[in-house]
């Protein structure tokens, strides 16, 4: 085994697994259950089939449906150890892990930004971030277009690590939501 896999399989990553479409949501039940029934939950932390909320209208009802983001595919969250390699890549209806070149070889885990972008697609904060809000606070803007600006936390949704700031622009109030990674608190006494 190369140093490079020896430190891979340490970290935890997510992984995405080519599975045959259609059973996404019994190849999620089917490798849960046997990352229990293995004792493989210290390697094996979280499988899911990335879904997003679509609504559709239909003699003038709307209604909404949960629809596969990525048919054929489902995520797992794991460390690559070689038991675990072995638990996924043989649960009943998983045909490979994306970016393995065959041969046995082990893939690589998506990039940060990849998993951001999918949890983000699905309505869901991928890192949660440890920042203790509340309404009124003062915040200074980290990241993206309002960078170096403060602003007045106006609501937030913990859930969805989404915080709304107002900021003033142009001589008027205004709201922007942000990632709870954009923003810091402000220091008591400390302003910019």
């Amino acid at each position: 085994m190369s140093s490079s896999f020896d430190r891979m399989s340490e970290e935890k990553a997510w992984y995405v697994l080519h599975t045959y479409s259609g059973y996404e949501k019994k190849i999620q039940q089917n490798l849960s259950s046997r990352m229990k029934s293995m004792g493989m939950e210290d390697n094996i932390f979280e499988v899911l089939v990335p879904e997003q909320e679509v609504y559709e209208e239909k003699n003038g009802e709307v209604s909404s449906t949960m629809k596969k983001t990525f048919p054929g595919y489902v995520l797992v969250q794991m460390v690559m150890s070689d038991e675990a390699w072995y638990v996924v890549r043989n649960t009943p209806g998983v045909t490979g892990f994306v970016g393995s070149h065959g041969a046995g070889s082990k893939p690589s885990p998506l990039l940060p930004e990849e998993v951001d972008s999918v949890f983000r697609s699905m309505g869901m904060n991928p890192r949660k971030v440890e920042i203790q809000l509340s309404l009124g606070e003062h915040v200074e803007i980290i990241n993206g277009a309002f960078a170096g600006m403060e602003g007045v936390v106006e609501s937030f949704d913990e859930d969805k690590g989404k915080v709304t700031v107002s900021v003033e622009m142009f001589g008027r109030e205004t709201d922007t939501e942000l990632d709870y990674s954009e923003v810091k608190q402000i220091e008591e006494g400390f302003s910019l």
